[in-house]
Parts: C-alpha cells; structure tokens; sequence
C-alpha cells in the first residue's frame, strides 16, 4: 500500500475481548472495563435542541472529515497519536515517513534505544520524552500484545505516553470503536456552542456522548477539529463566516475587531 494512503476499512470490534479458556485449577477471569467518565452536571440548557444543528452544519461543511495524521496500519496511528500531543499534525506527518521506514512495526521499535529514535522526531516539540515513550510503549507491545495493537481501552491506556484521548483516537480509527477524542480544540468549540461547561476532557466527552449519536460520535470529533482550525479560531474566531453563528451562542468569545 502506498505510504499516505489510510488503513483500509474495518469491521468493529468489542471493546473487551472474551473471557479466555479457565486455566487448570484456576479462574477464568475477565478483562477489566474502564467505567465511564464520573457523572457531570447536565449539558447547558438549550444544548439537546442546539446539538442537532450543530452536527447538520458539521455534515455539510466536512462530510468526509476524518483524521489528518498518515497511517497505514493500527502501529502506525498509534506511534502518530502519541507523538502528536503538543505537536500539530503537519510536524507528525513530516517526521513519521522516515521513522517508519527505519522502525516498520512494534518488533524493530523494541530494540533500539531512546537516543536512537530522537533524530527520527526532533523536529517534534518534547521529542526526548516521546522517544522514551515510543521504545517503552514498543517494548510492552512486544511482551504483553505479540506485536499488535490492542483493541482494548484499558490496554492502551497502560501504554506509556498514550492516555484516554489516545485510545480514543486509535480505537475509533483503527478498529471502528465509537469514541470521542476531546482535545483542545474540541473541547474549546464545545463550550462556545453551549454543548458543555466543563474544562475536564472526560467530562466533555460525557457531556457530548450524552447530546450526539453513538455512531457519529468519530465523525463529531474529527469535524470539531477541522472546524477549530479552520474557522473557530482559539484567539480569534472567525465568527461571521460560520455558518452556525445564527445559533452559536459564543459562549467566552469576546466582541472585538469584527469577530465573536
């Protein structure tokens, strides 16, 4: 498969695999479930009947709206995710070909050092920790997963330098899981749009799984993401060019210089 193009269509997959055959003499044991985000205060009134318009005017203006890391394969996306945070999605693009190429899967990223991989991502804003990370996280894959990635919440978040919105993004990418990864951008837009108060990301993420629909839940983020580059700027929103300013109720966003 050529290198740009994305991993190819999956089937969805349960978060928790089943329970394995009971050892001899012992108990068969199920894998542990992550419990849900701690219940949060309702959304902001007004936000169940907003939120419809919200994901009609994110349809029209991204329908195919999708994650703008490269990644050929669940390794892949995994090793970009992590190196993203901090960094934007244009630097992980531009340093992951190379690295790739040298480091193709979990196997050949477990045996090299730290100091090896830095020269792959040093143009990536705190490489010396993510390369720490990536051979740690490696390692694990190798000792505990055969290799692989694994389709398993709590499991990716044990992997050094992956985190809840980590997992998110792979699980929802990879494998078809329905999640949202609430970054900042996310969360930014939703308090402007009313859909949350919160400043916590899991309750973010409790407040827009509660407002939106189970299967649009990977469309809704990744739209929120474009959308927060592209016009709901963090200084300055470009609010009279969007399209949901007649609903938007601009919640934090200051009347100055033409915008908000």
């Amino acid at each position: 498969m050529a290198w740009g193009t994305r991993w190819g269509e999956q089937k969805l997959l349960p978060n928790v695999s089943p329970c394995p055959r009971r050892p001899p003499g012992g108990r068969c044991r199920l894998p542990r479930v992550t419990p849900p985000p701690a219940p949060a205060p309702p959304p902001p009134e007004g936000a169940p009947a907003r939120a419809p318009l919200v994901l009609a005017a994110l349809e029209a203006l991204y329908p195919d709206a999708r994650t703008e890391l490269i990644f050929r394969n669940p390794f892949e996306l995994l090793v970009a995710t992590v190196l993203s945070a901090q960094a934007t999605d244009v630097s992980v693009n531009a340093a992951t070909p190379a690295l790739f190429a040298r480091y193709p899967d979990a196997f050949a990223l477990s045996q090299v050092s730290p100091e090896e991989i830095e020269p792959y991502i040093r143009s990536i804003g705190l490489y010396r920790n993510k390369a720490r990370n990536l051979a740690a996280l490696a390692r694990l894959l190798v000792e505990r997963h055969g290799g692989e990635v694994p389709n398993d919440f709590d499991a990716v978040v044990a992997l050094p330098g992956a985190g809840r919105k980590t997992a998110n993004v792979v699980l929802s990418n990879a494998y078809g899981y329905p999640a949202i990864a609430v970054d900042t951008h996310v969360g930014r837009l939703a308090r402007r749009l009313g859909l949350s108060v919160q400043t916590n990301p899991d309750k973010v993420e409790a407040d827009l799984g509660r407002l939106f629909p189970r299967d649009r839940w990977v469309f809704l983020h990744h739209a929120l993401i474009l959308h927060g580059r592209r016009v709901c700027l963090a200084r300055r929103p470009l609010c009279p060019e969007c399209v949901m300013a007649g609903f938007c109720p601009k919640v934090g966003v200051e009347q100055t210089g033409g915008h908000g």
